[in-house]
């Protein structure tokens, strides 16, 4: 396994609002999956792969994802509380995770919140960049390892989306295939899952620039943008169906589970 300083920056600020039902009182990377937010799950997937320095941009009650990071040791470890208060930690049993906590604002653009954590990736020659809400069973080593071997800027990680409706295989009215989550036949769509240089900062001009609409089309007009293709399990939880949906995988043995 890679052991690395390399930064994994999430991008934990949105107001998930397609998913109200859970948002209006925790952010989107907070709701569960399987009695566990879904940020942990992403930033589990990273630390199998020896990724363990995680920066968390925050936003809309993003004190519910500092609390919980906080709180993250003790709820995780055998503990003797003495007379006065006193705490005495006997075993942790959570992750070696180093997790930077940052207020990136409640109204900042993906960009933008990139460009308010420059600071903690500065010095690297390049760092990762995923959403707070999409799971996936990239191999995150093949991954870096393409982006060091081609020169540009940044990398993409491409996927080809499951369509939002099921699909009927017809023999003239007699249905053939039924097929609930089919891949869409269209072209490849960003998965997140980014390798990024510092430099990529630049390019960012502040709170309101969105990341996929400005940024990343410059690094693709400048020749500076590559795809890491990606053909195994890739979803976003957008919706409330979505998350049922992973609340199953994740009952039956969850495909982005590499821990």
């Amino acid at each position: 396994m890679l052991q690395t300083r390399t930064k994994v920056v999430i991008l934990a600020g949105g107001r998930g609002t397609r998913i109200a039902e859970e948002t209006h009182i925790r952010p989107k990377p907070m709701v569960e999956i399987g009695g566990r937010p879904i940020i942990w799950h992403i930033m589990k997937c990273y630390s199998a792969y020896g990724f363990n320095d995680f920066v968390i941009c925050c936003g809309y009650l993003g004190d519910k994802i500092r609390e919980y990071f906080l709180n993250y040791a003790y709820n995780n470890a055998d503990l003797t509380i003495r007379p006065g208060g006193l705490l005495e930690v006997h075993q942790s049993y959570c992750e070696p995770w180093t997790i930077t906590l940052v207020d990136t604002g409640d109204q900042t653009m993906t960009g933008g919140r990139v460009k308010r954590i420059a600071k903690y990736v500065a010095a690297d020659p390049y760092f990762c960049l995923t959403y707070g809400d999409g799971l996936c069973d990239v191999d995150i080593g093949r991954l870096i390892r393409f982006h060091e071997s081609h020169g540009a800027k940044a990398t993409v990680t491409a996927v080809k989306p499951l369509a939002r409706f099921g699909a009927l295989e017809i023999d003239g009215n007699h249905v053939k295939q039924f097929v609930e989550k089919p891949l869409n036949e269209g072209g490849l769509i960003n998965g997140g899952f980014f390798v990024l240089s510092p430099t990529v900062v630049d390019l960012i001009e502040g709170d309101e620039t969105v990341l996929e609409l400005s940024t990343l089309r410059t690094l693709a007009q400048t020749g500076q943008l590559r795809a890491f293709e990606h053909t195994g399990f890739w979803q976003p939880m957008d919706t409330l169906r979505d998350k049922m949906q992973l609340e199953q995988l994740w009952a039956h043995g969850a495909p982005w589970k590499c821990w």
